[in-house]
């Protein structure tokens, strides 16, 4: 009993928490963090559910995106009740998103007027091609110099542009001035601090930066962009940095605590901060280290400091975070992955060969090898280093003898294959040949994974015991803010994150074997869609030319 009442008192005095809601793709998360120690108290997590209209089309509610934080919100609040945990001493909320899936709402009503397009969703191509045809030399770079972003189907304003050329009521909207466009973490922040009444529009810079609206150098919207996809400024976010106040929340348990950290979902912000405090604000990562997050897709991240660079191997250059209304912004070249985590997804739902992500792992690990086969998951095109919206997914190599077991092992050398060439491609813009890759995401549990991943690179994968490092980021990023200030940034007050390394098992001759396979399995997946046949007004099954 006495021990009990001890525990119990220990954690009454745990002194003052950060939180942070992480809404991904295909779940949502809140957690919450004692801001001293950086220890993961309690969470709750809710699955998202997608929807697929059409072909190539990816689209989830809104209303139910923001039902899910609540949900997680409330969940996670009983939880540390449980625990005997005082949930006022919850001092700040960060946000960490699912970047460029794209909303528009009613500011009168808090409606929204279409479901969210999410970010892999690819019925704009039409779009894309429309203004890449309209471009000097037909350059798919044309707005690099401002936005760091080749002109795909991947990012915002087009599909913000789809459904102003498509949905009469956002057409009609924008015009009464009633119509709000956000990405996830625009949406959640107004509709949390007060919606119709009272909500806050705003983004962080992070996000802004992948909307192709957003000047990199000057961090604010730019005024010849929208005018290039002919989008109305009136209707975005105020663009804030990523830790500061955005305002408070309004209802349930958590009602006036601020809302005061913003990162998209996989900046390399909080492995600067815990691996490299000591080079915020210089030039990180000057040793050759990169951060992989292993979510729905992938998304590699190579800090290049206060200073943007441009790739020309096929990378994004994104802004990473800033810290404060006064602080520099920190870039980042990014190698963005469509299909990592989903491919599980796939094998589950649409094939229903694996019934949990688990099992995936115990297949493959069965056999040891792909036995020749390669599986190419480009089913929203392939993005970095190719970004080329018109190859689709292929599965190579088969025999007799291959079965589920192999497509399995393929399945994961394909997320490890995709991140391989984008390192090729930051080795090749920075000329600093990478030395580890540090690693978080839901798919770093799997171990195959990570070491499949070593072997291929022929480099150390290195992963942190505490996978949750993105949402400790927007906590981080929300519990630094100014008017907060329960958590230091300062190097000396960092907690110490222990890792887990795996090396390389294989020669490096058999890795470009495999390596080199899986290239011609790509070209093979290359230019498979177009948008030209058409007869009698119907596009042939298969094409594009119906969206």
């Amino acid at each position: 009993m006495n021990g009990t009442m001890a525990a119990s008192s220990s954690r009454i005095m745990l002194g003052p928490l950060v939180a942070a809601i992480d809404q991904g793709t295909s779940s949502t998360r809140f957690l919450v963090f004692n801001a001293k120690t950086a220890e993961l108290l309690s969470h709750h997590q809710v699955e998202i559910q997608q929807s697929f209209p059409k072909e190539g089309w990816v689209e989830e509610d809104p209303k139910e995106i923001l039902q899910s934080v609540y949900e997680c919100m409330d969940r996670t609040c009983e939880k540390l009740t449980q625990l005997n945990i005082d949930i006022s001493n919850i001092k700040a909320i960060g946000v960490t998103n699912q970047r460029e899936t794209t909303i528009v709402w009613d500011k009168e009503t808090g409606e929204p007027f279409y479901n969210a397009i999410v970010w892999l969703d690819l019925r704009t191509q039409s779009t894309v091609e429309r203004l890449i045809n309209r471009t000097p030399g037909r350059n798919k770079n044309h707005l690099k110099h401002k936005t760091g972003l080749p002109i795909s189907t991947y990012f915002s304003a087009v599909k913000l542009r789809w459904l102003m050329d498509n949905v009469e009521e956002v057409r009609r909207a924008i015009l009464s001035h009633r119509a709000l466009f956000g990405t996830v973490d625009s949406w959640l922040i107004w509709c949390l601090t007060g919606g119709e009444k009272s909500g806050v529009h705003c983004t962080d810079v992070t996000n802004a930066s992948r909307t192709m609206l957003f000047n990199i150098h000057s961090l604010d919207w730019d005024p010849d962009l929208c005018k290039y996809f002919d989008i109305p400024m009136e209707i975005l976010p105020k663009v804030r940095s990523s830790s500061e106040i955005y305002g408070l929340m309004k209802s349930g348990a958590l009602t006036g605590i601020p809302i005061s950290g913003v990162n998209y979902i996989s900046p390399d912000f909080t492995q600067i901060l815990l691996w490299s405090a000591a080079l915020v604000g210089q030039m990180c990562f000057q040793d050759g280290q990169a951060k992989n997050t292993y979510g729905t897709g992938c998304f590699l991240l190579r800090n290049t400091g206060p200073k943007p660079v441009m790739s020309d191997h096929g990378l994004l250059t994104t802004v990473a975070y800033k810290l404060g209304r006064d602080k520099p912004a920190c870039y980042a070249l990014e190698g963005s992955v469509a299909i990592a985590g989903a491919v599980v997804r796939w094998l589950k739902d649409n094939l229903g060969i694996i019934q949990t992500s688990t099992e995936l792992e115990k297949l493959a690990a069965g056999v040891g090898t792909s036995y020749g086969c390669y599986f190419v998951p480009a089913f929203s095109g392939l993005y970095a280093p190719y970004w080329e919206p018109s190859a689709r997914g292929i599965i190579c190599g088969l025999t007799q003898f291959t079965n589920k077991s192999h497509l399995a092992f393929a399945a994961l050398e394909a997320v490890c294959f995709q991140t391989r060439e984008i390192l090729d491609a930051m080795n090749q813009d920075s000329g600093i040949p990478l030395s580890q890759l540090q690693v978080d995401g839901g798919m770093t549990s799997n171990k195959l994974l990570m070491q499949l991943q070593a072997d291929i690179l022929c480099i150390p994968v290195v992963k942190p015991s505490m996978p949750e490092t993105t949402a400790l980021g927007a906590a981080m990023a929300a519990g630094a803010a100014e008017g907060v200030s329960v958590w230091s940034l300062s190097p000396e007050d960092l907690s110490e994150v222990t890792s887990e390394k795996f090396e390389p098992q294989i020669n490096p001759e058999e890795s470009e074997f495999r390596y080199a396979r899986w290239k011609k399995a790509v070209q093979r997946a290359m230019n498979w869609e177009t948008t030209e046949p058409v007869v009698n007004g119907k596009g042939f099954p298969g094409t594009l030319a119906h969206f």
